[in-house]
């Protein structure tokens, strides 16, 4: 193995931490391990936050530029991915607002009940596959339709199976709220495929 090569492999073994305590000494290939770790999920997020490929991939760009400048803020008594994500979230909220996407307004919601989907089975045989393809293909756009503080829940809460502890760093919110919005979202959503013909919901 090469210098280079051997280099990038202990780089690769370093926590985030580490990563950011050696990037904050000028470290690049450092910084550029954070990125390679994280730039697809977050494209991911992104994306499903805004419905615009080519828009995540420039908001990505801008997430982690924000990283970059901001290093020297990050405290180590929080998840990196927990502080990267907040940024997300705030750059994507913003580049709705300034894009002027639609947002509704909020409403009054109360947490009893909730409600999961359940896409999981094991060694589905092709038409099962085919199946759980077009149902993933429905819920993506019905996610779609929610307002967007919604939607960005849902979307860490399902796609990213974060708890609501995590959930409620990356936003912001106090944890009620975050309990009280997604049960007002799994509603909404409930109510939107009952709208398109899935009864049993």
């Amino acid at each position: 193995m090469n210098t280079a090569a051997a280099n990038f492999s202990k780089i690769g073994e370093l926590s985030d931490v580490e990563l950011i305590a050696t990037s904050l000494r000028g470290g690049a290939d450092h910084f550029e391990e954070l990125v390679r770790r994280y730039q697809r999920p977050i494209t991911g997020y992104v994306y499903r936050m805004l419905g615009d490929f080519e828009a995540s991939l420039d908001v990505t760009q801008e997430v982690f530029i924000k990283v970059y400048n901001s290093l020297n803020k990050y405290s180590s008594d929080y998840k990196f991915s927990t502080w990267l994500y907040r940024i997300a979230h705030n750059a994507a909220i913003d580049h709705i607002r300034r894009n002027s996407i639609s947002t509704q307004s909020l409403e009054t919601e109360n947490d009893e009940g909730s409600f999961e989907f359940q896409l999981e089975s094991k060694a589905p045989n092709p038409e099962q596959e085919r199946e759980r393809s077009e149902w993933r293909t429905e819920i993506e756009s019905v996610v779609r339709c929610l307002p967007p503080a919604y939607r960005d829940l849902i979307v860490l809460r399902h796609s990213y199976d974060l708890s609501y502890d995590e959930i409620k760093d990356i936003t912001g919110l106090p944890l009620g709220t975050v309990k009280n919005r997604l049960f007002r979202a799994r509603e909404m959503m409930r109510e939107l495929f009952v709208k398109r013909g899935f009864d049993g919901i």
